[in-house]
């Protein structure tokens, strides 16, 4: 769990960073992208990458970090700002209700 609590602090502090370097100006629409949905899928495509079923088997039972998927679906479902960022709503798949939501500061 402790890794999965660095990956969040690591979000959080990256998307303040980016908003903070943004200077207070509006970030361009991109490819139909807000700045901050570029900011999350930026984030998830660090973890993209397939792994076979043993090697995934391997890394559960003996290493402290989560499967890519968890490393991204288990961080951003806790950002306030990535609900907002998709306009996401209560029945979409990767929902958390704002109380079930991690809160590390």
């Amino acid at each position: 769990m402790g890794e999965d609590i660095a990956d969040l602090g690591g979000l959080l502090i990256a998307y303040d960073a980016y908003h903070a370097s943004l200077n207070g100006k509006s970030p361009p629409m991109i490819d139909g992208f807000t700045g901050d949905q570029r900011c999350f899928l930026g984030y998830a495509q660090t973890w993209r990458g397939k792994s076979r079923d043993d090697a995934i088997r391997q890394q559960v039972a003996t290493d402290p970090h989560s499967p890519r998927q968890f490393r991204i679906d288990g961080v951003v479902r806790n950002v306030d700002a990535w609900y907002a960022a998709f306009a996401l709503q209560p029945d979409n798949r990767l929902y958390l209700s704002p109380d079930r939501r991690a809160r590390i500061w």
